[in-house]
């Protein structure tokens, strides 16, 4: 089963991917139409309302060593790369993790992309971090094809760690 969602996925990006970036071409003929290819969203899409978003590890309060990798956990939707939107009855997102970051940006706006807002664009689910040592916080924040947040947003708790 899980090979057939990753199959459905992949081929549902490469569809989205033909669609987004080449318009249809005529073929110079009379013998069909081509439609056009399908509206995406261009703002915030909904999500479950049972959705959860989470940080599977390290644990809150845990010391680690630099780098260390970041565990991603999500309930109630799929993991897709930027730029690739599913359907309204399949959402999906792929995750931005907050590092140090006191207040949560514009969540209506795209999330910015820096060393404080790290992007998984690919779809990853995890990913290595390098921090400086002492205390850190690290938060999710799940956007979608987009980089906007969800409506609502899905975010996880803030964990704090010691990088030693």
């Amino acid at each position: 089963m899980k090979s057939a969602c990753i199959y459905s996925i992949a081929c549902a990006a490469a569809f989205s991917l033909n669609s987004c970036t080449e318009a249809p071409q005529s073929s110079g003929d009379d013998h069909g139409s081509h439609s056009a290819a399908p509206q995406l969203p261009s703002g915030k899409t909904s999500r479950p309302a049972d959705a959860k978003l989470y940080i599977v590890s390290p644990a809150d309060g845990a010391e680690v060593s630099s780098p260390f990798v970041v565990n991603f956990g999500l309930k109630g939707m799929g993991v897709a790369p930027a730029g690739l939107y599913l359907a309204e009855d399949k959402p999906t997102g792929h995750h931005h993790l907050l590092i140090d970051v006191d207040k949560l940006p514009d969540l209506t706006m795209p999330i910015l992309k820096d060393e404080k807002h790290v992007h998984f664009g690919g779809g990853q689910t995890e990913g290595s971090v390098t921090l400086p040592p002492g205390k850190h916080t690290l938060q999710l924040v799940l956007g979608n094809h987009t980089h906007i947040p969800h409506d609502p947003p899905l975010i996880s708790e803030k964990i704090t760690i010691t990088v030693k």
